[in-house]
């Protein structure tokens, strides 16, 4: 058994505005169709915009180190040096 509420396709469908706001408010919902799970209707994540500057620099700190030589040989090595200049006359 799921952990959230199970509504039919009939129910989805007739009651699709009453459905949509609770997902809106994070309720998620599992799909069924003739008694069978067929999907699930879950909020989407929403992504923070705005990061303190603490946030930042607690981040920066656990982040590994950068390897500035096998940066730029990844880079090298993914580059087509060979690349037509598209402002060559």
């Amino acid at each position: 058994m799921s952990a959230q509420p199970e509504i039919t396709q009939r129910d989805l469908r007739n009651r699709s505005k009453e459905i949509m706001d609770a997902v809106q408010q994070g309720k998620s919902f599992t799909v069924t169709r003739d008694g069978h799970q067929i999907g699930e209707l879950i909020p989407l994540r929403r992504r923070r915009r705005f990061v303190s500057r603490a946030e930042f620099t607690a981040m920066s700190r656990s982040a590994p180190d950068i390897s500035i030589d096998a940066f730029r040989a990844d880079q090298d090595a993914t580059t087509d040096h060979n690349a037509d200049d598209p402002y060559a006359r």
